[in-house]
């Protein structure tokens, strides 16, 4: 079904002529009311339980033919033909979807209700136009039906002269007629009326004229329908701002039917068994290694157990827990010469005594000649946690990444969600590099802390509660880089005035110079990391 927006649109586009006549807007063969109201939201309508305005057709269409004039200039113009005026926050985006620079707008509701177009029949070269003609047929209806109302009075008459008929003339059939006649006319009679319908001599000549009282029956169902709205079509109740079809109803369907396959799925019988091949014995090493579960063996020879006076067939069958304590005391203070740790021990590691023979406690306590863990070269960036910041994970990427501003609220209707953390990968000397960007500090070891090189500031001085230097903004603003990304149109906080950040100002309306005051951003940021921390991958 069209919708005036997208009319209105597709004409701009293609410099198609857009006709006004009376109080009608005519795109063709459709024509809708000046007054009607479109599905473009108005700026700040829709938002925290505000009711929802739309812009009407008129207002869009005297946009377009006002459009080189200054805003302040347009509203007065607006306000003098008392014609409503589109808000300046939705003049940018509005105007680049009408002239076809983007394909959509998240202004439109493409749920809102739609008024049905009335269509509008093309006038031959030399004729009235179907404007001109309805508005003609207005002073001719009068004339018309009254014209119908004489032609059935006359026929009336007619009649009633037909039916006055002199009594006497008038003969039984049974005197004229014989009985088999008269049944065969009955029969005949009877068979027509089941298939004919009664008509009348004057019903052609009077065609046209119940042909004009059937128009204006039609004209006025038309103005009945031209006032209704219909609020849901079987398309737009498909279609939804908040949740993407493919992404949500998607995966619901998919866990169905996985589950469902899980619960009819045959069972696969055991697979047999196949014989596994014989296994080749490994030669065992020269060097013989200690093993808790071998002691048998060093018991053969004394000199296997190398000094260490280990009894492997000692038992404490027969004995109190008295005697056994006090004896395993006794033995530990007999052994305290012979431990791992122990100088003799030692020097006798250091004489030459093979490794493989040193108990586990003592292998244990040997440093590790293996390679350390490498520790991680990525810059991070804090941003606020709070909703009300400009910079959230929400759109950091774009901020950052793209050096282009959008809301978060707009994320928001685009169905994005939010990530613990994000990775951006920033192109600079022919090479990516990568960034952590967080909004959660508390979390970050000490050797993290190291590798903070931005912090994104809103304002209050509880940003910083629960960070290293006990939360001092003057001392952490020495060791990490301070931005603050505002507006230029708004009022700087108080404490960003004293505090010694970098200021990011951009624009509400100019998204042309995003990219111009986020370069500011990176320019800043290699500085400080070529000067502070040149060990980290910038």
């Amino acid at each position: 079904m069209a919708d005036p927006l997208s009319l209105l649109r597709q004409y701009n586009i293609n410099k198609k002529e857009i006709v006004e006549r009376d109080s009608q807007i005519i795109f063709g063969e459709f024509s809708w009311p000046k007054s009607v109201k479109t599905n473009y939201l108005k700026y700040g309508s829709g938002k925290k339980g505000a009711p929802r305005e739309y812009y009407t057709l008129e207002c869009l269409l005297y946009l377009l033919k006002n459009v080189m004039l200054q805003h302040s200039v347009y509203v007065r113009q607006c306000a003098a033909e008392d014609i409503p005026a589109v808000n300046r926050p939705d003049r940018k985006e509005l105007l680049a979807y009408l002239n076809g620079e983007t394909p959509t707008c998240a202004s439109i509701d493409k749920s809102a209700p739609l008024e049905i177009p009335t269509q509008v029949k093309r006038a031959a070269e030399g004729e009235p136009s179907s404007v001109e003609v309805a508005a003609k047929k207005a002073r001719f209806e009068e004339t018309q039906v009254q014209k119908v109302r004489e032609q059935l009075a006359a026929r009336w008459d007619v009649n009633q002269k037909e039916t006055a008929v002199n009594m006497d003339n008038i003969k039984s059939l049974s005197e004229t007629m014989s009985v088999e006649k008269i049944a065969a006319i009955k029969a005949k009679r009877l068979a027509n009326k089941r298939t004919t319908i009664k008509r009348t001599d004057n019903d052609e000549a009077m065609g046209t004229d119940l042909r004009a009282i059937l128009d204006y029956d039609v004209d006025s169902t038309k103005d009945i329908i031209s006032r209704e709205r219909q609020w849901r079509t079987r398309t737009s109740i498909l279609q939804s701002t908040g949740k993407i079809f493919a992404k949500n109803i998607f995966a619901m369907l998919q866990g169905i039917k996985a589950r469902e396959e899980g619960r009819n799925r045959p069972q696969v019988p055991n697979p047999i068994k196949m014989p596994e091949p014989a296994r080749i014995a490994k030669p065992q090493p020269q060097l013989s290694q200690y093993n808790r579960y071998d002691q048998e063996r060093f018991n053969r020879q004394k000199e296997e157990t190398e000094g260490f006076k280990i009894d492997t067939l000692g038992t404490y069958h027969g004995m109190s827990l008295k005697s056994v304590t006090e004896g395993s005391l006794a033995q530990r203070k007999a052994q305290a010469n012979n431990l791992p740790g122990a100088p003799g021990v030692i020097a006798g590691a250091a004489a030459g005594r093979p490794k493989e023979l040193l108990p586990a406690a003592q292998a244990r306590q040997l440093p590790a000649n293996g390679p350390s863990k490498r520790t991680s070269r990525t810059p991070i960036i804090i941003i606020p946690s709070a909703n009300t910041s400009l910079i959230t994970m929400l759109n950091a990427k774009d901020i950052l990444q793209e050096l282009r501003f959008m809301s978060t609220s707009d994320k928001k209707l685009q169905g994005c969600q939010r990530e613990c953390e994000v990775l951006l990968q920033r192109k600079r000397n022919n090479q990516t590099v990568s960034y952590r960007v967080i909004d959660n500090p508390t979390k970050l070891s000490q050797q993290e802390w190291q590798r903070v090189v931005a912090v994104f500031v809103m304002g209050p001085q509880w940003q910083f509660k629960g960070w290293p230097w006990e939360g001092n903004p003057v001392d952490i603003f020495s060791k990490i880089c301070a931005f603050h990304l505002c507006f230029s149109e708004m009022k700087l906080d108080s404490n960003v005035e004293r505090w010694s950040v970098t200021l990011l100002r951009l624009s509400q309306n100019k998204r042309h110079m995003d990219r111009a005051v986020l370069s500011k951003f990176w320019e800043t940021l290699d500085k400080y990391i070529a000067k502070y921390k040149p060990d980290l991958r910038y």
